[in-house]
């Protein structure tokens, strides 16, 4: 078994050949005589296009099966009736695709006879290539124990039913003075040590080279980098991470039926591949928004100066991905100042809006969303995501986590412009409600719920506009 880049690069590379193969044997005569003489598509014409052509149908036919391989390109154990299934549905939907372009004016749509033998080459060679470099599931696990929390480890130890060989934790913490280096045995009354296999900073390294099954995650603070950043070194690999289902709520673990103290998180930080489509979905949609609303945005920054005195944006403070900070910026619009004025500590997004610190444009822009349009820099940035949990201040974070134990667990991800709590009317007034949907957008984020999300968005923006405009 291959991991990692390996395994990705030989995947994508091994599938682009079997593409290139596919469609190139598609279009011999032999291949086509032979596939109009079965019974079923006796009917067909053979259907050969030239060497000219060609390129453009294995480009055509690569970029839809590639995407639907795309999951597959990520290492994970599985067995191999499960390889096998998996990769067959995956060609089979992208056989759908490819033959739904027929039914349009496409000038590198595959001949159906080409489709046809493109998809048989690809249903039986493309399974064998995944087989071949899958992660193979064993029936004894291999462990070891990730964290800084020496008792949190000392019962993830007692919990597990497994060959735990080591364990690996951050260079402040003192092997010598974790509870973690020692078990009881017989009755109590000897000790057995767990040797240490280094440093987080090694963590990748000693899953290789001991050729690791399943980490079991013991930190006293998950909301922390050092707890992401080792899921992402187990799932970067395909190692499954498992908590004590004591915290389980706490890092986002699903217990479901699940029997025993030791549950598997369900919080797959996203790996490169994943990472790279959703910044590029959010490099694209602000820049080209941005592009768009410039003429917009000129009138909102006249209209500000002119009805009132003070700067065009408002900045603030808005908690980051674990409890970091960042400044956002808004259009404002509050009279300056006006949080000092009040005495409160309310936030322009707070007020209501008879509220009379909130000025003629500024009610428009709220209503209308208009305000949020400078946070499209900050996604342009990286600081923020078009889809995310949206950020708070930090004094009502702290506020929250009074009530809310387990507010932190929105940190995990990026913050957003929009979110699942904003297109279903819950804001932080409902602590309990956002957090509610935060966490179920945390566990089932993906590209295709983004832009569901951010469809919706768009959908209430017109919406409200329209009824300014109707109130007008």
């Amino acid at each position: 078994m291959i991991s990692g880049w390996r395994y990705r690069l030989t995947a994508f590379g091994g599938a682009t050949a079997l593409i290139a193969c596919g469609v190139v044997l598609a279009n011999t005569p032999i291949a086509q005589q032979l596939v109009t003489s079965l019974p079923v598509v006796n009917n067909l014409e053979p259907q050969t296009v030239g060497w000219n052509d060609i390129p453009d149908e294995i480009v055509t036919t690569g970029v839809i099966v590639l995407g639907a391989l795309w999951p597959l390109f990520k290492p994970r154990p599985r067995r191999i009736v499960d390889t096998v299934m998996l990769v067959q549905k995956r060609v089979l939907l992208a056989a759908t695709g490819l033959a739904t372009l027929g039914y349009f004016d496409w000038s590198t749509r595959l001949p159906r006879t080409t489709l046809i033998l493109t998809t048989a080459f690809l249903a039986v060679c493309m399974p064998l290539l995944f087989v071949s470099i899958r992660r193979r599931p064993r029936l004894s696990e291999r462990a070891i124990l990730v964290g800084d929390d020496g008792s949190a480890m000392r019962r993830l130890r007692e919990a597990a039913e497994m060959d735990i060989i080591g364990y690996v934790a951050p260079a402040g913490v003192d092997p010598q003075h974790q509870p973690v280096v020692q078990q009881l045995t017989d009755g109590g009354h000897t000790h057995e040590e767990l040797p240490r296999l280094g440093g987080l900073s090694g963590l990748r390294t000693v899953l290789l080279e001991h050729d690791i099954d399943t980490v079991l995650l013991g930190f006293a603070h998950p909301d922390r980098e050092e707890f992401f950043g080792t899921l992402s070194a187990c799932h970067e690999r395909g190692i499954e991470a498992k908590v004590h289902r004591d915290h389980a709520d706490t890092v986002l673990a699903a217990d479901g039926t699940a029997t025993g103290e030791l549950v598997t998180t369900n919080l797959a930080p996203w790996d490169l591949q994943d990472y790279a489509l959703k910044r590029a979905f959010d490099v694209v949609f602000a820049g080209v928004a941005l592009l768009v609303l410039a003429p917009i945005i000129l009138v909102i920054a006249v209209a500000i100066r002119l009805d009132s005195p003070g700067p065009i944006l408002y900045s603030q403070q808005r908690t980051a991905s674990f409890g970091n900070t960042f400044t956002i910026y808004k259009f404002r619009s509050m009279v300056v100042d006006a949080e000092a004025e009040s005495g409160a500590t309310l936030s322009p997004a707070d007020a209501g809006e008879i509220d009379p610190r909130i000025t003629s444009v500024g009610r428009l822009l709220r209503t209308t969303h208009l305000d949020e349009i400078p946070q499209l820099w900050s996604v342009l940035l990286g600081r923020m995501s078009v889809v995310g949990p949206r950020p708070e201040r930090p004094e009502l974070d702290a506020n929250i986590e009074s009530t809310v134990a387990e507010w932190r667990s929105r940190w995990f991800v990026k913050p957003g412009l929009t979110g699942l709590a904003q297109i279903n009317d819950v804001t932080g007034h409902d602590p309990q409600g956002k957090l509610r949907y935060d966490i179920e957008y945390i566990r089932d984020q993906s590209l295709t719920l983004d832009t569901k999300i951010v469809i919706r968005q768009l959908y209430l923006v017109v919406v409200d506009a329209v009824s300014v405009l109707r109130a007008k």
